[in-house]
């Protein structure tokens, strides 16, 4: 059995990187609570260095390395932000850095990544860049994985201690899963704090390989089919998928249509900018209150910014999309 994460290792990592990370605002949304019918507070994580939570998490690693092991570099393995922060992270704390990325990671987050000084390898997919990590960890370099390692788990749950202490009453939270290091870390540090709120996972179709573990009740290999990237590893981590099975409500998977609408509408009521890995909390932010019922107090953690204008344009026109 895979031992759970606790309290005071998530505080350890929050500790290690408050100089170097956003403290980023949690604050109430009038135009998401109207929206939805219920108070929101929205947990604006979008604002953090590198445009998302994973500064948090690539920030811990770093800081947790030997003197060798930060000489020797380090590799990462992403499908967009995970890259971007690993980069921007190392090259801000003098290590150096390889990402390795699929084909379908956004130009845009190849692009950062290269500007912040690391080595870019691009795979033809997800699978081959995760393979692509492994060998080059075997020689010699240290892989910072995007979730599967306690150390990144706990600094992405520094997200949940701020919500814990900047939130007002809360009854249910929802976090987008990618490998589920985000929602791992805040449901520890959240489920310490405040036991008494729910936390929600939501997964694009396509990308719901937290979904597909619970239901055959372990991690599987899967394609990635979802236009979301950033939420598209092929399996999750066995790590993950404890904290997961034993501190989340549940896993709420929405079409990629759904999570495109989610941005344009957080755009548009919220006047924050988001990709789809945020945006598709709306939508699963609906199928909480229809399960929930009145009563609730809801917090959104907007996960990440790093979609350009033309790419959630193009999705929109893709899907057909408009709201209105």
């Amino acid at each position: 059995m895979i031992p759970l994460l606790d309290l005071a290792a998530v505080s350890a990592a929050a500790d290690l990187i408050r100089d170097d990370v956003v403290r980023t605002p949690t604050v109430a949304s009038p135009g998401l609570s109207e929206a939805l019918g219920v108070p929101v507070t929205a947990k604006l994580e979008l604002l953090q260095r590198t445009g998302s939570f994973k500064a948090r998490g690539a920030t811990a690693k770093l800081r947790s390395l030997s003197a060798a092991e930060r000489e020797a570099g380090v590799v990462a393995v992403s499908g967009g932000n995970h890259g971007i922060a690993v980069a921007a992270m190392a090259e801000a704390l003098g290590v150096k850095a390889t990402i390795a990325m699929p084909r379908s990671a956004p130009r845009r987050a190849v692009d950062l990544a290269a500007r912040y000084g690391a080595t870019v390898q691009v795979t033809d997919d997800i699978t081959e860049a995760f393979a692509l990590g492994v060998r080059l960890r075997a020689e010699g370099r240290t892989l910072i994985h995007p979730f599967d390692d306690p150390v990144v788990v706990a600094g992405q749950g520094s997200v949940g201690l701020e919500l814990a202490e900047d939130a007002g009453p809360l009854t249910d939270v929802v976090v987008s899963i990618g490998g589920g290091g985000l929602i791992s870390g805040i449901a520890v540090a959240l489920k310490a704090l405040r036991p008494e709120v729910r936390i929600w996972g939501v997964e694009t179709e396509g990308s719901d390989t937290m979904a597909r573990a619970l239901a055959s009740g372990g991690p599987v290999p899967m394609v990635p089919t979802s236009i979301v990237s950033t939420l598209s590893p092929p399996s999750v981590a066995p790590l993950t998928f404890a904290h997961v099975r034993a501190l989340v409500e549940d896993v709420l998977v929405v079409p990629d249509a759904e999570a495109v609408r989610g941005s344009l509408e957080l755009a548009d009521v919220a006047k924050v900018w988001t990709e789809p890995a945020a945006g598709c909390l709306l939508p699963a932010a609906r199928r909480v209150l229809s399960q929930v019922g009145p009563g609730c107090r809801l917090g959104l953690v907007i996960c990440g910014g790093n979609a350009s204008v033309s790419d959630l344009l193009g999705w929109a026109e893709r899907f057909g999309v408009r709201l209105g």
